[in-house]
């Protein structure tokens, strides 16, 4: 009877909120594997870790999750570059927010099967004796070592710590970050996805909620953007720089703003072409005032087009419009000529950065001539917005 009552209470004894204290460590150390080694140093090579942090996280991972590095990395890597197609591995825009939120898991083991994309997507991840032998042979031993670990160490509270830890992953980065992070929230970024930052989770996803940040700049080791924005990822990185067991290689490029120069130079362009998504989103914000005008004019005479859809045909290529929002665009278009000239400009403005292998020279004439036609085209909120252009500078 004591032996039973031993195996139950386990070998340490906690009270309730020593429980919950030791089962929100532990998924935090998950969630910085996750953040840190799968996707900052393994999946966009935004940093190099030392090999012990690497085979610390990549150990841990098989325990908690169960995940294999080649197969998260893939399917990360596939979600960039088929970011809101059919081809997206896991997004709402696609499959809708519920499948997202509940199902994410599910999208996540049917895109693992894909051997193709595994090949493309899954290059310079682990291929050692381990990783063949057991990390990836042997994925739902780890788990059950976790849950022997959990049972030994607290006993039934052990099963419930466990299960926590294997729906940890699922809820936060399947269904929050790839659910919510392409569905609501605020966007610093003018990014072609629909990638949004969600607050305030900080501490609980490792930062991966500033996902319009990661959006924009990919390959940044460090996902806060704004002053207010917390990267609790990207403390953990910096405080192993400091003892040699990180080393940061990208960051996002900082913007940096100068008094406006006469003519667009060299300067401008790199930092125009830099900082594309910050641009764009300025542009949106500088010309909003002036669309939601030019909307309600419309809307007098029975054209009926809401300030968010436009914004987001502003920043989408216009191939990517279904048919039925291509006549409607065209439909306002032609009946504003304010809203058409807004429209082109977005459009031409991002032909530079489209455009960003042709020679400097042909760019920087061609950001110029933008400006130019900014200021000649009636819309005060263009010729301000040529003159805020003409203020980037290169960090």
């Amino acid at each position: 009877m004591e032996l039973l009552l031993q195996l139950l209470s386990g070998l340490i004894s906690l009270p309730w909120w020593g429980y919950v204290l030791v089962t929100l460590g532990l998924t935090h150390i998950t969630i910085a594997a996750v953040t840190i080694y799968l996707h900052r140093h393994q999946a966009h090579r935004g940093l190099d870790l030392h090999p012990v942090v690497s085979h610390f996280f990549r150990f841990w991972l098989w325990m908690t999750t169960g995940m294999v590095t080649r197969e998260w990395v893939a399917i990360h890597r596939k979600h960039h570059a088929k970011c809101e197609t059919g081809d997206d591995p896991h997004s709402p825009q696609v499959y809708g927010i519920r499948k997202v939120l509940l199902e994410g898991a599910e999208l996540y083991r049917v895109a693992a099967k894909d051997s193709d994309m595994l090949a493309k997507y899954g290059h310079g991840t682990p291929e050692d004796w381990i990783e063949r032998n057991l990390y990836s042979k042997h994925s739902a031993l780890g788990i059950t070592l976790m849950a022997v670990i959990d049972v030994a160490l607290f006993g039934a509270f052990g099963l419930t710590i466990w299960a926590v830890q294997m729906l940890w992953i699922p809820i936060t980065a399947a269904g929050i970050i790839n659910g919510i992070g392409h569905f609501s929230g605020y966007r610093n970024f003018q990014t072609e996805d629909a990638s949004t930052n969600v607050l305030p989770w900080g501490i609980l996803i490792g930062g991966e909620e500033l996902h319009n940040n990661h959006h924009a700049y990919g390959s940044s080791a460090r996902l806060s953007n704004k002053w207010y924005e917390f990267d609790i990822g990207w403390f953990y990185i910096r405080t192993m720089g400091l003892v040699g067991l990180a080393h940061v290689k990208k960051v996002a490029p900082a913007i940096k703003m100068r008094l406006p120069v006469p003519r667009c130079d060299l300067q401008t362009l790199h930092a125009v072409v830099a900082n594309r998504y910050d641009v764009a989103a300025r542009f949106a914000n500088s010309l909003k005032h002036a669309c939601a005008s030019e909307l309600q004019r419309l809307k007098a005479r029975g054209v009926l087009i809401e300030k968010n859809v436009f914004r987001s045909w502003l920043h989408r290529d216009p191939e990517a419009l279904s048919s039925n929002e291509r006549a409607k665009l065209d439909e306002a278009l032609t009946t504003s000529s304010d809203l058409k000239t807004i429209y082109t400009m977005r459009q031409d403005l991002a032909n530079v950065w489209k455009r960003s292998t042709a020679p400097k020279e042909q760019l920087l004439h061609y950001l110029e001539e933008w400006c130019t036609r900014a200021e000649r085209s009636g819309i005060a909120q263009l010729k301000e917005f040529s003159s805020q252009l003409r203020r980037y500078a290169t960090a």
